[in-house]
């Protein structure tokens, strides 16, 4: 598979297209206008810079990768391509407009996938008349260093159109995992809870927001503390997913804590915002 697709040239859309780009790919990104789509550019030129000045990448295989990604702003320029990741905000509405799209744009055989890190496949499949070739594909933040992406089969996702979308993961340097359709599927069915059990822990005062990061960091032996990982994650992000896994699973265990509530009413969304739990 050569020609791909990536449809939002944000965080995870840029980080998409840079491994893609750095395993051989020809990469499209689309965004909706020209500014978001040189903040992608910037964003895989400074990424493959970082390598070069780790000295895991060298600056000509650099320039190589940052030559196989184009922008657009247009859609429809998807229509070469063998495999189009969408990678949009996390919003179900928007999401299957994109796909219905890229139903009528897309040759047939093409598989579209979505990074979405909640919301139902086999929803997001039914917008398109090729439910067999559709397909979770989702990448962890960031992407160029997290080494998993979560694989979700929909209802009719077809064995073929699975074994293609791990194969190119592979390609990619991933490591796959499998997950059934639920919401959440598997890593923010466990990870949400957690930080929205944080929110909860901080809302009672049972700990500072510093206390019960570094519990968890140093407790636990997690890289960073849950409360630290939401606003790197975006706390609008979390909220969306904990609402999907309330609303889809109806347990009142997943109810989202107030205080996440307020914060994204707030618009203190985390880093991207410049304030989230912590200033930035």
């Amino acid at each position: 598979m050569e020609r791909i697709g990536v449809v939002g040239a944000g965080q995870m859309g840029a980080g998409i297209a840079q491994v893609a780009a750095q395993a051989g790919q020809d990469v499209l990104v689309s965004d909706i206008n020209d500014a978001a789509c040189e903040r992608g550019k910037k964003a895989i030129a400074d990424s493959l810079g970082r390598l070069v000045k780790k000295g895991t990448l060298a600056q000509a295989d650099a320039d190589t990768a940052l030559g196989r990604v184009r922008f657009t702003t247009d859609l429809g320029a998807h229509k070469d391509r063998a495999f189009v990741v969408e990678a949009a905000t996390e919003n179900e509405a928007l999401k299957k407009k994109i796909f219905a799209d890229l139903d009528t744009i897309t040759p047939p055989e093409t598989i579209l996938a979505s990074n979405t890190s909640s919301i139902s496949i086999t929803r997001l499949a039914s917008a398109t008349k090729r439910p067999e070739r559709f397909i979770g594909m989702h990448f962890m933040n960031p992407v160029p260093v997290m080494k998993l992406v979560e694989l979700i089969r929909g209802m009719a996702t077809s064995d073929e159109t699975f074994a293609q979308t791990k194969a190119l993961a592979e390609a990619m340097g991933k490591t796959t995992t499998t997950s059934k359709d639920y919401p959440g599927f598997i890593a923010n069915r466990i990870l949400m809870p957690m930080i929205n059990e944080a929110f909860y822990a901080l809302m009672e005062g049972v700990g500072t927001a510093e206390d019960i990061d570094t519990t968890m960091k140093l407790g636990t032996n997690q890289p960073m503390g849950p409360l630290t990982l939401a606003d790197f994650i975006g706390l609008d992000t979390c909220l969306a997913i904990m609402r999907v896994l309330h609303d889809g699973l109806g347990d009142t265990k997943y109810r989202p804590c107030p205080l996440l509530v307020q914060h994204v009413d707030a618009g203190w969304l985390g880093k991207k915002s410049g304030r989230g739990v912590y200033r930035y």
